[in-house]
């Protein structure tokens, strides 16, 4: 899987776990700001995990993503997308 490389504005490309970062609170932003208009939490879920897939298989094809999602119910059992574990 190829990463894209963001800039910051003196040129210089962003870290990827900056990049991480930046766009988990960009993220939790439009999260807050649609919870706030009255959009159910479910309905929020749903859609983000379609349109992150959606993008995943635009950039990376049907098949990466497909092998990426193979390992999503290990990972969730480990924790690993638990608030009170998250490690971002």
């Amino acid at each position: 899987m190829r990463h894209p490389v963001c800039f910051r504005l003196d040129g210089d490309p962003m870290p990827d776990h900056e990049q991480k970062q930046a766009a988990l609170g960009y993220l939790n932003e439009a999260w807050a700001e649609a919870r706030h208009d009255g959009v159910d939490g479910d309905c929020l879920a749903q859609a983000s995990l379609f349109a992150a897939l959606a993008e995943l298989v635009k950039t990376y094809g049907e098949d990466a993503v497909a092998k990426f999602v193979e390992g999503l119910p290990t990972r969730v059992r480990n924790g690993e997308f638990s608030i009170a574990l998250a490690k971002q």
